[in-house]
């Protein structure tokens, strides 16, 4: 790859790299930022009351709850906002390869890793279950050989953003087929993002959401697909989208910091207003399935999202455009750790299963040490040959 795109990003392979080939610093500490809290997130399901990870143990004290609310808040934002860099720069990508060269080139850098994982890391990751059903089914007098473990308990894991980028990203060739000056397609000047649109936006998400929820509510699993959150679609189609657009208008050079301000003080008074319906029905709250509680839930996920996108890449932008030699290190290896960071947190997982601890403590310890580990075990992975073309 180039030297004028940022390399080993979930997000394309110009993350990072303006309208003019310069590149967007405060982009790629976004990203950077965005997988530590990917690495912490997966540390918190293990030992939180959400058992959906490849190793969990099950909170067994208060600071469970603790886990849990940390949970619920990335979960409202995070790979949203993934999904917004992603669309941002596609456009140039697509403009600077042609629709052949990009379709190629997203196979090769979102399928390859997806295989990687569902080929090579998964086995790994859940090798444990694999023991705990054979001793459970052994008790029974039935076996199970692992060819069939693998296919019934078939799932891409965390690798399922990859996947559902990848259904955008040819979603959006054949938009850009249909006409040539689709969305995200032109080359116009920048135009304001004005506030009352924002505002509309973010309605327009909750309401949307809520009546996907009726249909689809929270624990719904997609056979074969394995998305662990389909109920967040409409928000992580519509970043996609807003994305796409604002690299085409211009907006994260024209956000004032004033709205980044008005961004962050409407995330923290949402997150504040909806912490009595969480902690007061939480289940009803976050099912779904047409409740009021589903609504107040979509509606302060929309408008906690929205504020917490804009109020950052002010943020960022303004103060945080710059990296040293550390920096470039973390931004290169983001996407490997991304692709490894299971490994790293279910292993590590095994090797404090014996210590006595609150949960939160054992998160804390798995988190510290976790990350740093994560990003070695991504710099070992791209120095296997081919692998740095690719991650």
């Amino acid at each position: 790859m180039s030297q004028d795109v940022v390399r080993g990003a979930p997000v394309g392979d110009v993350a990072g790299v303006g309208s003019r080939g310069a590149r967007l610093r405060y982009v790629d500490n976004i990203r950077i930022v965005l997988t530590v809290m990917v690495v912490l997130h997966h540390a918190a399901v293990t030992y939180s009351h959400v058992p959906v990870w490849f190793y969990t143990e099950r909170a067994r004290d208060a600071s469970g709850a603790v886990l849990d609310g940390l949970i619920v808040l990335d979960q409202a934002f995070f790979m949203g906002f993934f999904f917004l860099i992603a669309g941002y720069f596609t456009p140039p990508s697509y403009e600077r390869k042609g629709p052949r060269a990009f379709v190629r080139d997203r196979w090769k850098r979102l399928g390859i890793p997806l295989l990687a994982f569902l080929l090579v890391l998964r086995p790994l990751v859940n090798s444990g279950s694999m023991g705990e059903v054979r001793e459970r089914l052994a008790e029974q007098g039935v076996g199970m050989p692992y060819w069939l473990f693998y296919v019934v308990t078939w799932d891409p894991g965390p690798m399922w953003f990859v996947e559902v980028l990848l259904v955008f990203s040819l979603v959006y060739v054949v938009v850009r087929g249909w006409r040539s000056s689709a969305v995200g397609g032109g080359r116009r000047g920048a135009r304001p993002l004005r506030g009352r649109a924002v505002v509309a936006f973010g309605a327009g998400l909750a309401v949307v959401t809520y009546g996907w929820r009726v249909g689809v509510p929270d624990g719904t699993y997609v056979p074969v697909l394995g998305l662990p959150s389909p109920n967040f679609l409409p928000q992580y189609a519509s970043f996609f989208v807003v994305g796409v657009l604002a690299r085409r208008r211009g907006w994260a050079s024209s956000l004032s910091r004033r709205a980044g301000w008005t961004g962050a003080v409407v995330a923290g008074v949402a997150a504040a207003l909806y912490a009595p319906v969480a902690l007061l029905s939480p289940s009803r709250a976050l099912e779904g399935r047409g409740t009021w509680q589903s609504l107040v839930t979509a509606g302060w996920e929309s408008a906690f999202a929205v504020g917490v996108v804009v109020g950052v890449v002010v943020l960022f932008r303004e103060r945080f455009d710059s990296q040293g030699r550390v920096g470039e290190f973390l931004g290169r290896h983001a996407f490997a750790v991304y692709l490894v960071h299971p490994v790293v947190l279910v292993g590590m997982g095994y090797a404090l299963r014996g210590v006595s601890a609150v949960a939160v403590v054992k998160f804390g310890v798995l988190g510290v040490v976790g990350v740093p580990v994560c990003w070695g075990l991504a710099w070992l992975v791209r120095k296997l040959p081919g692998a740095g073309r690719v991650l």
